[in-house]
């Protein structure tokens, strides 16, 4: 609160310095100092790229571009892929050549990499195509890259957003900071209230065997109901904190679980890096303007490179081709009038269909993830603890009832009394204390 109202009594230019400085901060602190000089090279490169994007023409606007692409894009893999890389390679050319070795590097991947690098990217494509002036205020631009609430985990942003409201002066408005501070208590509860106390059933499942297939299906489906209380629970603390300081966020969720296809999921999970992909991946490779069989081909690269994109990890590429194959091969039922049952049925099996391929992205190895579908499926004497007591498990049970319907029927976080939202964080805060789950549990999405 200091911070913030530090941050209204500043004039402008002052407010995106402070920001800025804060951003450093937190990256300096929260990660390897030294990786802020690699990010602070890229934000140099790229802000030059955009200018010069603009004052060129012909091929060498392209060939501007293609610069910044190469450099964002070869950060990202050195960091993230390399020793996956060498991880594979090595075991195929062993044979081949049995002196020869190829060293592990000891490089750790720079947290929030990879929705830094499609943040910066979209700027320039942007530029490139004429839809974003280049920004010649090397401040505002390096915040729009760093702007500290969704610089480690997005939602990653496009610069027509961000950058008009980095110009204007924030003025303070005490209904921005209810507002703001009332979603992210509420992003705080679905973290540690919710998602990292369903994480101690699901690292019991998958961490041990001889499990009845009612204890893994139940730690399958609350890993769902974890993933998506870890990860938007991230993106309610970032949109309030932004909306605190007056900006404006997107959307990263919208009732993902409702869906009655994969498809719609895609329309309402992790919005800002699907959009991405349809934007400067899918369209490009010519969407759906090339006849059916391409546009189903476009889909499915889309999805392999989201899996790619999310971790250097066979399991990840495995659910990216799994969502990628029920996409172009299931049907679209987004939009379509369904009698309420049907919306039911199909939103239920759509769930487990997503629970399924959830198993890849929490496995640790392609192995484990078979294993553990196996005993999903296989009927028969197992142990049928979870490593919690019965009453620690209908606690779940009530957490995820009580998100389903704050979710799915009372979305909004303004609260007009003073006095109702001065309980609201009382009762918040308290329920956090008593509740909450603390430990070393990051946020999920922190990895990538």
């Amino acid at each position: 609160m200091v911070v913030t109202l530090l941050y209204y009594r500043m004039p402008r230019q002052n407010q995106r310095v402070w920001l800025l400085l804060i951003a450093s901060c937190y990256f300096y602190m929260s990660f390897v100092p030294e990786y802020l000089l690699i990010l602070a090279g890229t934000i140099i490169i790229d802000y030059i790229a955009g200018i010069l994007i603009s004052n060129s023409e012909g091929s060498k606007r392209k060939a501007w571009l293609t610069i910044s692409i190469i450099v964002n894009v070869g950060i990202l893999v050195f960091f993230k892929y390399t020793n996956f890389f060498l991880d594979t390679v090595a075991p195929a050319i062993k044979p081949l050549f049995p002196h020869a070795h190829l060293p592990y590097l000891d490089i750790v991947l720079p947290i929030g990499l990879s929705f830094h690098t499609f943040q910066a990217m979209s700027y320039n494509i942007e530029v490139y195509r004429g839809k974003q002036p280049p920004e010649r205020n090397f401040i505002v631009y390096a915040l729009y890259v760093m702007f500290y609430p969704q610089l480690v985990a997005g939602p990653i942003e496009r610069p027509q957003n961000i950058l008009p409201q980095l110009h204007d002066r924030k003025d303070y408005k005490w209904d921005n900071v209810k507002e703001g501070l009332a979603r992210m208590l509420w992003g705080f509860f679905k973290k540690v209230v919710i998602a990292d106390r369903l994480s101690l059933v699901v690292d019991y499942t998958y961490g041990h065997t001889g499990l009845s297939s009612w204890a893994m299906w139940v730690g399958a489906m609350f890993y769902s109901f974890q993933i998506y209380c870890d990860f938007s629970g991230y993106s309610d603390i970032a949109l309030g904190a932004a909306k605190v300081m007056g900006i404006k966020l997107m959307e990263n969720f919208k009732q993902p679980y409702i869906s009655r296809g994969i498809t719609e999921f895609w329309t309402r999970w992790h919005i800002s890096l699907s959009s991405w992909f349809r934007d400067y991946v899918y369209i490009p490779l010519g969407g759906s303007r090339k006849g059916e069989l391409r546009r189903k081909l476009n889909v499915f690269i889309v999805f392999m490179l989201s899996g790619i994109w999310h971790g250097a990890n066979f399991t990840f590429i495995i659910w990216g081709v799994l969502h990628g194959l029920l996409v172009t091969l299931l049907p679209n039922r987004e939009g379509r009038k369904a009698v309420w049952w049907s919306a039911v049925l199909f939103g239920v099996i759509n769930f487990m269909v997503v629970t399924l391929c959830w198993v890849f992205f929490r496995a640790r190895t392609v192995g484990v993830a078979v294993s553990y579908l196996k005993g999903m499926f296989t009927y028969g004497k197992g142990v049928t603890l979870l490593g919690l007591n019965d009453v620690e498990l209908w606690l779940c049970v009530l957490l995820i009832a009580i998100l389903m319907v704050r979710e799915y029927r009372y979305r909004k976080h303004l609260i007009r009394s003073n006095a109702g939202f001065a309980a609201y964080c009382a009762v918040m805060v308290t329920v956090c204390y008593f509740l909450g789950v603390f430990g070393e549990n990051q946020f999920i999405y922190f990895q990538f």
